[in-house]
């Protein structure tokens, strides 16, 4: 093992245990291990699972990232869902009752390395956490492109899990993401340029993610998609994005292609709710 990984081990091991939890928590009350827990998602699902009772285990690849994490009121511990050891050893340590996946790797836009989490990283910590007695996956997804190769490997191994449930989130928007006050695509509306993922998009605040993943610790296993009330064509919303950025004129618009177009209507009968219905009130703020 080389020196940064016994670091990162043994700080994934001395934190975890440092906290150790009964092996059976009280009813009502899960021991959930938030893989990602410092993200723009996993910070405020963090705090969300906090609010409600649950014991939080809440995992960052670096050491100095942990005291954010137990801000959140979490117990922290140092992951890497790409190295085996390393993922062995936090669930040996917490011996999570469900496990949420919301690691990404897109502060640099690095959609390789975002990919390989999804591909590779996700389906061992899945067969693993079976394995160490997880009762539950709850895995973030895409409501836009689930067909796509990485985003289908991860929906795959969350569903061979019995309590397998994935959470196709619309494009999030909010504090800490690209479509904030100071997030990077708003950085670009501010010079009239808006590029998206495709001509319609489904939102969703963050914080409605972070709701969402709440819930989801009662719901059966399946896939869900949790988007807002108000699926938009691009121009109406690069409008909006780029007025509140700054550009006085018409943004330049472009999207990648066709997406998948959906609706709530599923979360809605889990009982389920947007807090924020549209993006009208929240996109380029915060």
């Amino acid at each position: 093992m080389s020196d940064s990984n016994a670091e990162r081990t043994a700080a994934g091991r001395a934190s975890a245990a440092g906290s150790a939890a009964p092996s059976t928590p009280p009813a009502g009350r899960e021991r959930v291990l938030v893989v990602g827990a410092t993200g723009v998602l996993g910070a405020p699902t963090t705090r969300a699972l906090v609010a409600a009772g649950h014991e939080v285990h809440g995992t960052t690849r670096r050491t100095g990232r942990l005291a954010a994490v137990e801000r959140h009121g979490a117990h922290g511990a140092v992951l890497d869902v790409l190295d085996p050891d390393s993922i062995d050893e936090v669930l040996d340590a917490v011996r999570p009752t469900t496990v949420v996946f919301l690691a990404t790797d897109l502060a640099s836009l690095d959609y390789a390395a975002n990919a390989r989490l999804r591909q590779e990283g996700a389906p061992a910590l899945f067969a693993r956490a079976t394995t160490a007695g997880a009762r539950r996956i709850i895995a973030e997804s895409i409501s836009w492109a689930p067909d796509d190769a990485p985003v289908a490997a991860l929906e795959h191994a969350a569903l061979a899990h019995p309590g397998g449930v994935v959470l196709r989130f619309g494009l999030l928007y909010g504090p800490g993401t690209w479509y904030a006050a100071d997030g990077a695509f708003t950085a670009l509306a501010r010079d009239g340029v808006v590029d998206a993922i495709a001509p319609t998009t489904n939102w969703l605040h963050v914080d409605d993610a972070a709701s969402g993943v709440v819930a989801a610790l009662d719901w059966p296993p399946g896939v869900v998609d949790l988007v807002d009330d108000d699926p938009t064509e691009l121009d109406e919303w690069a409008a909006v994005l780029a007025r509140r950025a700054g550009f006085a004129g018409t943004p330049r618009t472009g999207s990648r292609g066709p997406a998948r177009v959906t609706d709530n209507a599923a979360a809605r009968r889990l009982g389920w709710r947007p807090a924020h219905p549209s993006w009208r009130d929240g996109l380029g703020r915060g």
